[in-house]
């Protein structure tokens, strides 16, 4: 029986991240042997490379890890949905986590007939009240205005068909990925019984919660089309 469902991690200096990412891919609620991980560390200078690799004796699911001398966030994307074995493809940011129940939620999702859709995105239980309460805004927005972005899960078939991520852009790729397949007719859907939980980190790039104005900012921005190929 083959891989059901592939998440693919690009890392770019993870090695503080990356453990718990992919502890969270090897405790679904499905079987190990029918899920993987895909590690892009794509032009780390840190040590998340030899992070996964203690790790993989460690790990009851299978994981490919490719070191690519690169920075690309849509480019280390795309080559670990190449050497994907999975049907399902899920991406997962390396400061981020699963829900234990995230893997069965997309294969029900994609069996009553979405091929992809986003995932809701929250902040850390143990991160600050007002990064969650700002998370938590970013989602009722999604919800509120039927927009599809962040992170994602897409059938590899639909995926490998649509070309994969635009490689020039590092911010919301996601974003322009969705809505070209919307375009095209696929059916989306957004997740919102489950979740990926992801770090705060960026948030707090400046004082007075400066570092939160000015990533809405971007993402605002990012949705819209301006300042995508910007580094993340």
């Amino acid at each position: 029986m083959g891989v059901d469902v592939s998440v693919v991690i690009p890392a770019y200096n993870e090695a503080n991240y990356i453990a718990r990412a992919l502890a969270s891919v090897a405790t679904q609620a499905w079987p190990v042997d029918r899920v993987e991980a895909v590690v892009v560390n794509n032009g780390s200078t840190d040590e998340t490379s030899e992070v996964v690799r203690r790790l993989l004796p460690t790990l009851p699911i299978p994981v490919q890890l490719i070191d690519v001398p690169w920075r690309g966030r849509s480019r280390a994307k795309n080559l670990g949905a190449e050497h994907a074995h999975g049907t399902i493809l899920v991406f997962l940011d390396a400061d981020s986590a699963l829900a234990p129940h995230l893997v069965p939620s997309i294969v029900a999702a994609v069996h009553a007939g979405y091929p992809a859709g986003s995932i809701a995105v929250l902040a850390d239980e143990t991160s600050d009240p007002l990064d969650r309460a700002f998370f938590r805004l970013i989602e009722f927005g999604k919800r509120q205005f039927a927009i599809y972005a962040q992170m994602l899960f897409c059938t590899r078939a639909c995926f490998l068909s649509h070309r994969g991520f635009d490689a020039r852009l590092e911010l919301a790729e996601d974003r322009e990925f969705l809505v070209r397949l919307q375009r095209s007719g696929v059916p989306l859907c957004h997740l919102t019984t489950t979740w990926i939980v992801t770090s705060p980190r960026r948030l707090h790039r400046w004082p007075l919660h400066l570092g939160m104005m000015a990533m809405f900012a971007r993402w605002a921005l990012g949705h819209i089309g301006i300042g995508r190929s910007w580094r993340y």
